[in-house]
């Protein structure tokens, strides 16, 4: 019986999950198939959901606008999905649903593979934004052992993220003592990136294009920056494994999506 899964977003034309677990499905020789799902609004997406309980899908990848509904819509909830108030990966089981967030997963995955030196154990970390986004990194970071602030243009989502996370919240001066600072904005963040320290490390979760306006001027600095396709991937991985219930296949699955991307590798 073919294993039915998918990502589920508004907009989804531009999301590369089916090339990138396509691409791992084909590898690994599975009778499975990955599909994009464009929920008009959440009527839709409840109703594709439904369709999980019901056995027709194995599991769903969520992106926006649907990450919180997707949490809402769940029988069991991981502490991690629960700390980020939102859900990037939903499993049916047997008429249930089982929510999970694999985001923060992805932040350390991409951290680990572009910037090897960086250990944010008691090192002063900035979020920028405070959206569900914000609120994954907050929570894996705060796992990690770094002590996090969360800077924002509106001082009370900031205050509401920092007070369920148990993070801090952080002013434009924290940006220089910060040894890792993340982008979860959706547009270019205005800061000074002159008042970061010359060891600083920026990672931007957006990855179209994968070097963007911040990466780029982060990298004139001399700056060490790590890219919203790393973080892709890492998430992908995991959240692979959990629908499929194997680990991706070693393949150049960076290439194949920077390919796809219009791209080269930085």
């Amino acid at each position: 019986m073919t294993l039915v899964a998918g990502v589920a977003g508004q907009p989804i034309v531009h999301s590369l999950s089916p090339l990138i677990h396509g691409a791992w499905i084909e590898a690994a020789g599975l009778d499975a198939v990955y599909h994009p799902y464009g929920p008009a609004d959440a009527i839709e997406f409840a109703a594709l959901v439904a369709r999980g309980r019901a056995g027709e899908l194995r599991g769903l990848n969520v992106t926006a606008p649907f990450k919180q509904q997707a949490l809402a819509l769940a029988d069991a909830v991981s502490p991690v999905a629960w700390a980020c108030g939102s859900a990037n990966l939903l499993r049916f089981e047997r008429g249930l649903v089982h929510a999970d967030s694999t985001d923060g997963t992805g932040l350390m995955a991409a951290l680990a593979e572009q910037a090897p030196g960086l250990d944010v154990r008691d090192k002063a970390v900035v979020v920028l934004g405070a959206g569900g986004a914000a609120r994954a990194a907050v929570a894996v970071l705060t796992v990690a052992g770094a002590r996090v602030g969360v800077l924002n243009r509106t001082v009370a989502r900031a205050e509401s993220l920092a007070a369920d996370l148990k993070a801090a919240i952080a002013g434009p001066a924290a940006l220089g003592t910060a040894a890792l600072v993340v982008n979860a904005l959706s547009v270019p963040p205005e800061i000074d990136l002159s008042a970061l320290r010359r060891d600083a490390v920026v990672l931007d979760m957006t990855y179209r294009p994968v070097i963007t306006p911040f990466l780029a001027a982060a990298g004139a600095r001399g700056l060490t920056a790590v890219d919203g396709l790393a973080m892709l991937i890492g998430q992908a991985r995991p959240s692979f494994t959990a629908l499929f219930g194997i680990a991706p296949p070693d393949i150049d699955i960076r290439g194949r999506a920077l390919a796809a991307l219009g791209e080269i590798d930085p």
